[in-house]
């Protein structure tokens, strides 16, 4: 992160007594276009609650280069109603040139008071910028650099007091299942994009006490210190490691009964709290979608007598979905989860970018789902959570190489479906107990392959293997094929349909799975149409090939 430079803009008349912009203190030298810009400014005016929009609000207008308006929120750090406060912003810049802005303080939605014209320079790029919808295969960054996610749950750090019945000991293992462990360790194995969540015992940002966590303070501050300054640390540890995060902002400490989804008190004080997220952690590249609820239907039902209407759950993320996109600036992906049972229009809410399912014991039908809600509504769709097992009442280790197993092809029936996200595992602590986590470098290494070859091209292929659940997609001139066995009976050979006449042979070359690698291979010629790829596929085993000369 580049250090503040400072320059101090002229004191600006206030409309209101006493209420004005006393100074902004900005980036003197040039900004790396998608890198941080930081902004301190100094103003003074009236609250009870500096948090609260109804009461304050200051707003950063920038004119981008380009011409473009863009109104990004500030935030409050410190300082007391009546006197001096100091406020800050976060930008990134996602075009290069020249930016001028002003920053506007209101009170009670009454403008008061406006700071000089300043102004910065956007340079030379840093990074890609803010990932951005493509199509159902894939993202894309603000520089048009393509994207798939290589995906996990890591969605909390260690708990003081773990809730599971036979592994509890190894969740509370606070010096190893921690960001600053967790992620290095994901993103070394080729890992690029994971989820976690903002609850009472991970990033509880406005929750004062009772965390369950020894990383957070009690505090009676509006937004927790300790709990906001973590977050701040895990958002730029993606940044460093070239991790994505589906960030589930959860309700915040609030009560997810009926009345949080219709009462416009309740509404207004969620308003406030995506406000601050928006403002202090929307400029980072890391985060890479908004998720607003993990598994609303799940919330939906917890009064299985009383229900809360589909419709005023749907209703509420079609309006916070579209105050989400009018305060962030940036252009966030967007989205929510349901468990398994869909909420009726959840899924065509126009400003809801990403549609996702959790799904367990399912693991095969993952696949058709993706394919069948994509048809359905016309949007990218994610498994956000998958396993073999959902239970945390069962000793996993009692089947721990179906675990195992579904683990692995979970993964590759994502690579090998239309979705930008890989199925993300849930069971973190678990697998990596069970040394799961270096598998990633396999799936990562195809799918920087056919991101390479193909361009953002994935052209799904036919491919016959009886008793076997296999895939093949051709991404420009290469073609990859996976087969998985979940039979009684081995499975001999893997057969797809060639169209057209091939100038040559393809090389069929096999994944070492230990080394990561395709390595080998021989050239081998379609008979009649067909390419027959021999195999020697076991049960319960798994076999990947890459096809060469395809055009």
């Amino acid at each position: 992160m580049k250090r503040l430079l400072s320059f101090i803009l002229a004191v600006t008349t206030a409309a209101a007594a006493g209420a004005q912009v006393l100074s902004v203190e900005g980036p003197r030298t040039r900004v790396p276009q998608y890198g941080r810009a930081d902004f301190s400014i100094v103003l003074q005016g009236t609250w009870s609650n500096p948090y609260l929009q109804e009461e304050v609000t200051l707003d950063m207008v920038l004119t981008a280069p380009s011409g473009k308006t863009l109104t990004l929120p500030c935030f409050f750090v410190e300082g007391k109603s009546g006197a001096q406060s100091r406020w800050a912003a976060r930008f990134t810049p996602q075009e290069q040139g020249r930016y001028s802005y002003v920053f506007r303080y209101a009170e009670r939605g009454r403008p008061v008071s406006e700071s000089p014209k300043g102004g910065f320079e956007a340079g030379k790029p840093a990074g890609h910028g803010i990932l951005h919808p493509r199509d159902n295969w894939t993202l894309a960054f603000d520089d048009g650099t393509l994207f798939r996610g290589v995906a996990e749950n890591i969605c909390w750090e260690s708990r003081d007091s773990d809730d599971s019945k036979f592994f509890s000991e190894l969740h509370e293992q606070a010096d190893r299942f921690n960001y600053d462990v967790m992620l290095p360790q994901f993103a070394g194995a080729g890992g690029n994009f994971c989820r976690l969540w903002m609850c009472s015992w991970n990033f509880p940002i406005d929750r004062h006490d009772r965390f369950n966590n020894r990383r957070y303070q009690p505090s009676d501050e509006y937004f927790n210190p300790s709990a906001v300054a973590r977050l701040d640390h895990t958002v730029e540890l993606g940044e460093n490691l070239g991790v994505y995060f589906m960030l589930c902002m959860g309700p915040g400490d609030a009560r997810t009964d009926h009345q949080f989804f219709v009462s416009p008190e309740a509404k207004a004080r969620h308003r406030n709290y995506l406000r601050y997220i928006v403002a202090r952690w929307g400029y980072s590249p890391a985060i890479g979608m908004w998720e607003f609820f993990n598994e609303i239907d799940n919330i939906q039902f917890r009064d299985q007598r009383n229900p809360i209407p589909a419709a005023d759950i749907v209703a509420w993320h079609a309006e916070m979905a579209s105050y989400l996109k009018s305060i962030d600036p940036f252009g966030h992906l967007v989205t929510t989860s349901i468990s398994h049972r869909d909420l009726a229009g959840l899924n065509d809410v126009k400003d809801m970018d990403i549609n996702q399912k959790h799904i367990y014991r399912a693991t095969s039908s993952m696949p058709e789902t993706i394919v069948r809600y994509e048809q359905a509504h016309g949007k990218p769709y994610v498994i956000g959570e998958f396993s073999f097992e959902w239970d945390w009442s069962k000793n996993f280790d009692d089947f721990g190489e179906d675990m195992d197993l579904d683990f692995k092809r979970g993964l590759w029936y994502g690579l090998f479906s239309p979705t930008p996200v890989t199925p993300m595992s849930w069971w973190w602590e678990y697998f990596e107990n069970r040394g799961m986590v270096p598998y990633f470098r396999n799936v990562r290494y195809v799918n920087d392959r056919m991101l390479k070859y193909g361009q953002g091209a994935f052209e799904p292929v036919e491919v016959q293997a009886d008793g076997a659940e296999a895939f093949a997609v051709r991404c420009g001139g290469r073609m990859y094929v996976y087969a998985y066995n979940p039979s009684s009976k081995p499975v001999s050979a893997l057969r797809i349909p060639m169209a057209g006449a091939l100038r040559i042979a393809p090389k069929v070359v096999p994944f070492d799975f230990g080394k990561a690698r395709f390595r080998g291979g021989k050239r081998m010629a379609p008979a009649n149409g067909v390419l027959t790829i021999p195999v020697d596929l076991a049960p319960r085993s798994e076999v990947l090939f890459e096809l060469k000369n395809c055009q």
